[in-house]
């Protein structure tokens, strides 16, 4: 993501604990799968409880049928072992597995069961106590014997005895735990497919809630805050039919866009316009200061004034000078707002130091100038004469905002990345922190004669005098200002940003008490000419 001035926003984390922050597909995805698994959870579990419905019905048909068998071949006979007694394992159609058993006066006379070989087992002692509890009412119910899981039920012989049968429960566990595994495998199976298709539809669907996504972050990153802007970004058709929720999104987009982009332009016709006239009128400007500088220079050599006269005929010359110097800086910020071809060359910046440095040495004596300078030269296309007049505006604000007695250190080095910074750094009281955001902006000055129409007369009768706001033109703290402080027009830090600007460099300030920094970077490869 981009501010509005084109600055990029740090992508916000996703917490993957915090399920707000998921993608929407995601969440889709996650919430049709979560279905799908209640769904087959309540589909499996209906299944395994109807089949071992079915499955004990029918094990509880066979075992009647068993146990029926078993009692009627109990009944006492000729020859028949324990007193008459027969043995039920020896009933006719009891099937492997089969288990029986006789109980005589609550004691377990005969217990076994029919092994794989169809041959009689005796079932352990420690199964008797199971076999003595069972109720003699002919009610299925199942237990665990050493044997294995049995389904049994016992019954009233009609010589009194009781006879226990039994049916392995083995086949309808295998048979459930075929129907898990099966329902198990199936149902992740389709959970993959399903969650694959389901993934890719849903991908497929949201696409244009992507594309919508797409023109809203390239219109964020586009420079909407200044010069002339072609917002010409829309949303496709297919994102923007109304009717439907995403269309309906889409299309409120793009008018929203169509009302902004006739905003922009409104503005920007508007901006032309004014700068226009500002370049206009200062151009105009310049023949009449001119006359009144000549004029003013013509009477002082030819005529005789009083003192105050002097006086007078002098402030109308300071004045003067001070309106061209303005009218100059207009026009400059008026040829820059047009984006005026540099003229690019080959710019020495230690040796530029040097100039700038030793023009503000003579006009500020009283100051500490010193230069750190690399020893090989620093190198960059640019335009000489902008480049000059961004370090001699820079110099000129230290002088003007600081005490007799300031330092002001220019360095020059070259950084890791290839590009040239300059640094223009002083031991002043420092810059207000409520006006540094505006330092350099343009006619940026803390001027209370602005707020008073008395003291603004008194002002501009007088030569400026007030306290210092700091590097910015005309800005004010609570330290006086020194004898020599100069009337600024507050346009000189916002040259030095366009310039820099136009170059594809940066300008930067930091200001704290005791010490104030300008620091600007010119890169290795500057724009076309």
């Amino acid at each position: 993501m981009a501010t509005l001035s084109g600055e990029p926003r740090a992508a916000p984390r996703r917490d993957w604990r915090n399920p707000s922050t998921w993608h929407l597909r995601t969440r889709l995805v996650l919430v049709a799968m979560a279905l799908l698994v209640a769904i087959c959870g309540a589909v499996g579990l209906v299944s395994y409880a109807s089949m071992d419905l079915f499955l004990t019905k029918q094990l509880d048909t066979q075992l009647d049928q068993a146990s029926g068998r078993a009692r009627d071949f109990s009944r006492p006979g000729p020859g028949s072992a324990e007193g008459g007694r027969p043995d039920p394992l020896e009933a006719r159609g009891q099937r492997v597995g089969t288990l029986n058993a006789r109980i005589l006066n609550e004691t377990v006379s005969s217990a076994g069961f029919l092994a794989e070989d169809a041959t009689r087992r005796s079932l352990s002692p420690d199964d008797d106590h199971v076999l003595l509890a069972l109720p003699p009412n002919g009610v299925p119910v199942d237990r665990t014997l050493s044997a294995g899981a049995y389904r049994l039920t016992a019954v009233q012989a009609p010589n009194g005895d009781v006879v226990v049968t039994g049916l392995p429960l083995a086949d309808k566990q295998n048979t459930l735990s075929s129907l898990v595994w099966t329902m198990a495998v199936v149902s992740a199976g389709g959970l993959v497919i399903i969650g694959l298709a389901g993934t890719a539809l849903i991908r497929r669907t949201m696409k244009p809630l992507e594309q919508l996504s797409e023109v809203a972050t390239k219109v964020s990153r586009l420079p909407l805050d200044a010069g002339e802007v072609a917002l010409a970004v829309r949303a496709p058709a297919s994102a923007a039919h109304p009717g439907t929720e995403v269309g309906n999104v889409g299309d409120a987009l793009n008018r929203m866009l169509d009302n902004v982009s006739n905003a922009l332009e409104a503005r920007q016709k508007s901006e032309t316009r004014v700068r226009q006239f500002v370049a206009d009128a200062s151009h105009e400007l310049r023949t009449p200061l001119t006359a009144i500088r000549g004029y003013t220079e013509l009477m002082r050599m030819t005529e005789q004034f009083s003192p105050d006269g002097q006086k007078s005929l002098a402030r109308v010359q300071s004045q003067a000078e001070r309106m061209t110097t303005l009218v100059e800086d207009l026009l400059m910020l008026a040829r820059l707002d047009e984006g005026q071809p540099l003229k690019l060359g080959d710019v020495d910046l230690t040796q530029l130091a040097v100039e700038t440095v030793s023009d503000e040495k003579v006009m500020a004596p009283d100051r500490t100038w010193q230069l750190e300078l690399p020893a090989d030269p620093v190198l960059v296309r640019g335009d000489v004469a902008q480049l000059h007049q961004v370090l001699a505006n820079l110099l000129s604000n230290a002088r003007k905002h600081t005490a007799p007695g300031t330092t002001v250190i220019t360095g020059v080095t070259r950084s890791a990345d290839g590009s040239a910074v300059v640094t223009v750094t002083d031991n002043g009281s420092g810059i207000a922190p409520e006006f540094i955001d505006r330092v350099f902006a343009r006619f940026a000055r803390a001027d209370a004669a602005r707020k008073n129409p008395a003291a603004s007369t008194a002002a501009r009768a007088t030569p400026p005098a007030g306290a210092r706001a700091g590097h910015a033109a005309g800005a004010t703290d609570q330290t006086p200002a020194p004898p020599t402080a100069e009337g600024t027009s507050g346009l000189g830090l916002s040259i030095v940003q366009s310039i820099v600007k136009a170059h594809g460099g940066t300008v930067e300030v930091t200001s704290r008490p005791g010490r104030t920094e300008f620091a600007l970077r010119l890169p290795a490869t500057p724009p076309a000419a």
